[in-house]
């Protein structure tokens, strides 16, 4: 495993993801802005101490982060959030059309049951809604997009950091299916979406961190090719 936090940015670092926490766990990024931080997403909760272990790697403190940014509901990227928020007061955000799945624990369409797992239902505090929203971090921001398809009410979040454009755009690949209610439909459109954004790096959910325009778009555009 590695002992470290992958640095992105000077101010972004991942911190939980293959490699770094449990092997079942999407990745999660850290967003730091002068003392003010925020989580990416919480891995399925399977290797939360080491989590909180790279994140104290990166100079942050529990206490910092203000947000636990979800980018959809599936428990590779939620089922260690109930607790995060337990017991460190952190604010969930998720879209509207996903927090229902949450707080209810809905196994199946948050894919727990694909893990072999239970989700923990999970109060959401801020219910996104809408094509665009900010969320002010200290004196600077983050943009959360939605990005409908994987699952009605995937997310991105945008970031300026370094004079570059940073998305966090989880799922990308997909999958679709019908038990987490995808839709064809709307993923080409939010792909589309995403090239349209040009950003300098791509922090995904699996396949890892993309650098520089041409490489993002490659990736993202990837996945509209084999869709057609």
């Amino acid at each position: 495993m590695m002992s470290r936090p992958i640095t992105i940015t000077s101010e972004i670092f991942q911190v939980g993801g293959y490699g770094l926490t449990a092997p079942e766990d999407a990745a999660i990024y850290l967003i730091h802005f002068d003392g003010h931080a925020a989580l990416v997403d919480a891995g399925t909760g399977r290797g939360q101490k080491q989590l909180l272990d790279n994140i104290g790697k990166t100079g942050v403190r529990p206490e910092q982060i203000e947000y636990l940014l979800l980018t959809h509901c599936h428990y590779d990227h939620t089922g260690g959030a109930r607790n995060l928020r337990e017991k460190l007061g952190w604010s969930v955000v998720a879209h509207e059309l996903d927090a229902g799945f949450l707080e209810r624990g809905d196994n199946e369409v948050t894919a727990a049951s694909w893990y072999g797992a239970k989700l923990h239902p999970c109060p959401v505090d801020r219910r996104l809604n809408g094509a665009r929203q900010m969320l002010p971090l200290g004196e600077r921001s983050i943009t959360a997009l939605h990005i409908p398809g994987h699952s009605p009410g995937s997310l991105a979040y945008l970031a300026e950091s370094d004079g570059q454009t940073v998305l966090f755009a989880q799922d990308v690949h997909g999958p679709l299916d019908a038990r987490l209610h995808s839709n064809r439909v709307d993923y080409l459109a939010s792909l589309e979406r995403m090239l349209a954004l040009e950003a300098d790096i791509l922090c995904e959910g699996h396949y890892g961190i993309f650098r520089g325009k041409p490489a993002v778009a490659e990736f993202v555009r990837s996945f509209l090719v084999e869709m057609y």
